[in-house]
């Protein structure tokens, strides 16, 4: 299985949920998948939808889940201490390892090579980190989903991409019905 079979899996899952998604191919695999309104696409900032999905989690009650991939959590690694300092129970940061940066021509990453993120996060500080093989990702999420507690869940994949259309929506409209949804 790759990110995309993933991020199929896990759209029944995810869809009543608010979604930061990271960067790229990620964000269009998922707009193709089930675009929603509670999806937010990250069409920039390479490394912060962990972040930005910290942020929200911490300034509002619902349930937020940030999707994120190896490349961008090794990009931003000052995200990890930043979650498990500041413990907000109704957030889930999923990382999608695939072992390589995806979006610009599957370079690998060092999560393909000798460093594991979810050893990272345990170091860091993150109570709650649960490594799955890629097939078993949707039922880790509905789990986390389900206990209300902080989790980081690291997906490890097959790399690879399939062919997605790029967002043709605009990135004001992607953030105003994104914000329309946090505030519904």
């Amino acid at each position: 299985m790759n990110r995309s079979d993933i991020l199929r899996d896990i759209a029944p899952v995810i869809r009543d949920h608010l979604v930061v998604c990271n960067i790229g191919l990620p964000s269009q695999e998922l707009h193709m998948i089930d675009d929603q309104p509670t999806n937010f696409y990250m069409l920039g900032t390479m490394g912060l939808a962990s972040s930005i999905g910290l942020g929200l989690a911490l300034s509002q009650p619902k349930q937020v889940i940030a999707i994120d991939g190896d490349g961008s959590v090794l990009t931003n690694l000052g995200t990890l201490p930043t979650i498990a300092n500041n413990v907000a129970d109704n957030y889930i940061l999923l990382i999608i390892d695939n072992g390589s940066y995806g979006s610009t021509g599957d370079q690998p990453t060092y999560a393909g090579k000798k460093t594991a993120l979810a050893a990272v996060a345990r170091a860091c500080g993150c109570d709650t980190v649960v490594e799955v093989a890629a097939k078993d990702t949707a039922q880790a999420l509905a789990d986390a989903l389900a206990v209300r507690r902080m989790t980081v869940i690291v997906a490890k994949c097959d790399s690879g991409n399939i062919k997605v259309p790029v967002i043709t929506k605009d990135p004001v409209v992607i953030r105003d019905r994104f914000m329309t949804a946090v505030r519904s």
